[in-house]
């Protein structure tokens, strides 16, 4: 079972991106997602960087994945994927039609089919995997059984990747509520997020922690965590781990799932010990179909 360090969700400075990367240079992580899947406004870090960046994590021997934007809304969002399609060294993540029809058309057959494609049955995954997808990563709010029953509807099954750690992100909207939150317009959001290295935090009336605000995104508060899961992770088949980038101890939570899967520390052991370093509450529900927010131990 490898384990992936997924797209980075949040905006930060440039120099704290560059060396949040250099840093995983020397993690055991085995594939790296980079690029800007949420907004198109955020330019700390251009095409031209990232390729940089993929090109000094695959020196240090990590699989590189290019991700491609969530929501394609201007020409130059499209100039920006077809370069993303148009480069041959690394694999490319489609996280829209937009980009599966480019690759497809492109010829490629090694790309992942990103979580936000929505695939729910086996005859669109038949169809990813006939327009070249190699890995499927199954939406966040899929549960095991449904998972493991897709799967077994398609008669060669790609890789599957399954969202194993980081605030799960639930909605994607054209409209910006962190520039909303502070009475801003999308085009004039002065870069917000900026100034907020885990998102904004929404809380109900009663003050509990409810959603995170992340720029067009909306991601839950508690932090899925599925390192107590592991069993039912290996019996679903899931062949890689995507580990969602946080602001604190990511190296410490790569850490942990490492020790997990090479069985050094068993898995319950391994979660217990991922509470020190979480900045909220730890939650399972969507593997187990249940209500996402859960954390659920089966008896």
């Amino acid at each position: 079972m490898k384990l992936a360090l997924g797209p980075h969700q949040y905006y930060w400075p440039r120099q704290a991106m560059l060396a949040f990367y250099a840093s995983i240079a020397d993690t055991p992580v085995d594939i790296v997602y980079l690029g800007e899947s949420v907004c198109s406004r955020r330019h700390e870090l251009r095409l031209d960087d990232w390729l940089d960046v993929a090109a000094m994590l695959t020196a240090a021997g990590k699989e590189v994945v290019l991700s491609s934007l969530v929501l394609i809304e201007s020409e130059s969002d499209l100039k920006t994927l077809r370069r993303l399609v148009g480069q041959a060294e690394f694999c490319v993540e489609a996280n829209d039609m937009a980009a599966v029809s480019l690759l497809d058309a492109a010829g490629r057959d090694d790309w992942v089919a990103g979580p936000t494609l929505n695939i729910f049955n086996p005859q669109t995954l038949a169809l990813m995997q006939s327009m070249g997808a190699r890995r499927w990563v199954m939406p966040p709010e899929m549960s095991r059984e449904a998972a493991v029953a897709l799967r077994a509807g398609c008669a060669t099954p790609p890789e599957l990747e399954v969202t194993a750690y980081g605030r799960l992100p639930l909605a994607y909207s054209a409209r910006c509520f962190t520039a909303r939150h502070f009475n801003l317009q999308k085009d004039t959001c002065e870069f917000r997020c900026l100034g907020h290295t885990d998102g904004l935090r929404l809380r109900t009336r009663e003050g509990n922690p409810f959603l995170t605000l992340n720029g067009i995104q909306t991601q839950s508060a508690r932090i899925h965590n599925l390192l107590a899961d592991l069993p039912s992770l290996q019996a679903a088949d899931a062949q890689v781990l995507r580990l969602l980038p946080q602001g604190d101890d990511m190296i410490g939570i790569i850490d942990l799932f490492h020790q997990a899967v090479q069985g050094t520390l068993s898995g319950p052991t391994a979660f217990e010990r991922s509470r020190a370093l979480m900045t909220d509450e730890a939650c399972n529900g969507f593997w187990h179909g249940r209500a996402g927010v859960e954390q659920y131990v089966r008896t």
